[in-house]
């Protein structure tokens, strides 16, 4: 039996993660959201499985997450086997650069301060609020989900000056990560950050004609940096990916603070 608590599953990836994950019995999935009832009603509908809980809590209220540590150490018996940091902020700033953002400096730092807010500093929350847990389980495994915005080597490869403060707090996600490494690898604890691939979760909400053809300028940029680009992937295909490395990355085998592909190999895409 494993338990896995994993953020951001209202939609997406991390849906995903929970649909997956939850088709094994032995495995209890705890989910943490900022909507319990939405989420409960829609994990009801399309899922409907019984060792699926969906709890309240955002990743940027420490209490909050201490209150989910509480119920989940409940139905664990005070150990969990697997924590992924899946939740992040991606907003419609991704779709411009410096130079459009620095028309309004006071918005440009506020949209610097929520990504690093939620994919930052939410993560490390996270991590700290339940490593108590994952010291007692068994697989012992803390995951984060970053992206391949944030290796300056696939930025500089294709001039991708868009997704600015994404890429840069998804850059700290990743130093986190090799920090919390530090800290506990000697203690068993395998930590590391994995890029799902240009996934479809509908994070950028394309509304206007405008804000599509940015998309696509975008997109042209990923194509530049892997000319086998063909579109973003499906949810199932990308937590099919993910979770496959996750089963079998190891601290003693070469995984413990990397960011790697879910391919485990470059271009991220």
């Amino acid at each position: 039996m494993s338990s896995w608590v994993i953020t951001g599953v209202s939609r997406g990836l991390g849906f995903e993660f929970v649909r997956q994950l939850s088709e094994n019995p032995s495995n209890t999935v705890f989910g943490l959201v900022r909507d319990k009832a939405a989420v409960e009603s829609k994990v009801a509908a399309e899922i409907g499985r019984k060792n699926i809980h969906i709890i309240q809590a955002d990743t940027t209220d420490p209490m909050a997450l201490e209150k989910a540590v509480q119920y989940v150490s409940e139905k664990t018996n005070g150990a969990i086997d697997y924590v992924i940091a899946n939740a992040a902020l991606q907003s419609k700033t991704a779709l411009v650069g410096f130079d459009t953002l620095s028309r309004d400096p006071k918005a440009l730092e506020q949209d610097m301060i929520d990504h690093f807010r939620v994919n930052t500093i939410g993560a490390v929350h996270l991590f700290n609020t339940f490593m108590p847990l994952i010291l007692k389980g068994r697989a012992k495994k803390v995951i984060a989900i970053s992206s391949g915005m944030s290796d300056p080597e696939m930025t500089l490869k294709a001039d991708i000056w868009q997704a600015t403060s994404y890429a840069m707090s998804k850059a700290a996600l990743n130093m986190a990560i090799a920090k919390f490494c530090a800290l506990y690898r000697e203690k068993g604890v395998l930590c590391m950050a994995i890029c799902p691939g240009a996934v479809d979760t509908g994070s950028l909400n394309i509304e206007t004609e405008e804000e599509g053809q940015l998309a696509m300028a975008m997109f042209g940029k990923f194509k530049q940096y892997s000319p086998t680009f063909q579109g973003p992937m499906k949810p199932e295909d990308s937590a099919k990916s993910v979770l496959a490395l996750v089963n079998k990355a190891t601290v003693d085998g070469g995984y413990a603070g990397v960011f790697l592909s879910h391919t485990e190999s470059k271009p991220y895409l």
